[in-house]
């Protein structure tokens, strides 16, 4: 029996490589970033380094989803081409392109397994690579999409805010509560939690969060492949990180990743991330 054919949809695609993009059938509607009075395409017009360097001088930051009618054209012709659609999208928690993307389904009559990653940025890279390797492998659709389920379960991902002044300007923290972080010095140590970004610790110092962030990864170490650091303009000390994973891991191989700007937006430029996913 033929391999059905199969496209990919997602919009979050900042960590996917072009060339593998194109080879694979993936298709990006990218989200929009508001930098004062400007809208940017995500990844089309501007890159996710171009905008934390753009961010630094701009206190107007934000992001929508794009149009409905995007989705809508690019399921009609989709629908005519391939057998099957899956859709990953960035989590529903941070973006409403998941609802966007299925109505637009609905609107244009087309079969899509829409799938909320509940992460985005490394956890969205890892879904869509590993589900290209699983329709290689010949896997249907249905239990492509119920693989991509089940490493949300297994995925881990840690984020230290640089500053508490995006969250406050974003609805995540009040007024009051700056205030006295500030005054405290409080780092917050925040988690992804079925699909939410929450507070898991305030911690006194950058260092001490730090190296809590890191003993939570120790505690999965021995189940771990792979390890992302991920920064918000924060390469040096993204660096730091790594090398410091290298010497206490060294079997396992890391790596470095622009943080996606939904994401960034709210954390702040400055960010540190750190994600896994344990071994199924």
């Amino acid at each position: 029996m033929p391999m059905r054919s199969l496209a990919w949809v997602t919009d979050s695609t900042s960590t996917l490589d072009p060339s593998f993009m194109e080879q694979n059938h993936i298709y990006m509607v990218p989200l929009r970033l508001i930098l004062g009075n400007q809208e940017f395409r995500e990844q089309v017009d501007i890159s996710a380094e171009q905008f934390y360097e753009k961010m630094l001088n701009e206190p107007k930051v934000g992001s929508s989803q794009p149009p409905i009618g995007e989705f809508i054209e690019l399921y009609e012709s989709l629908k005519e081409r391939y057998d099957d659609i899956i859709a990953v999208h960035c989590s529903a928690g941070l973006s409403g392109t998941l609802n966007t993307s299925i109505q637009a389904a609905e609107i244009a009559e087309a079969d899509v397994i829409a799938i909320d990653s509940k992460f985005g940025a490394f956890p969205v890279r890892e879904m869509i690579q590993s589900g290209v390797q699983w329709h290689q492998d010949g896997c249907s659709a249905e239990e492509i999409a119920e693989r991509i389920r089940k490493m949300r379960e297994m995925t881990k991902f840690y984020l230290i805010p640089f500053s508490l002044q995006r969250l406050h300007a974003g609805g995540r923290m009040s007024g009051t509560k700056l205030v006295f972080s500030q005054l405290l010095k409080i780092h917050l140590l925040l988690r992804f939690d079925d699909g939410k970004v929450i507070v898991d610790e305030k911690i006194r110092t950058y260092k001490k969060a730090r190296q809590r962030m890191l003993d939570y990864l120790s505690n999965d170490i021995a189940s771990t492949s792979k390890i992302c650091i991920m920064h918000a303009g924060n390469l040096e000390e993204a660096l730091s990180v790594q090398r410091e994973l290298s010497e206490l891991y060294p079997e396992v191989p890391s790596e470095i990743m622009t943080f996606i700007p939904v994401a960034g937006i709210y954390a702040g430029e400055g960010t540190i991330a750190l994600s896994w996913i344990l071994k199924s």
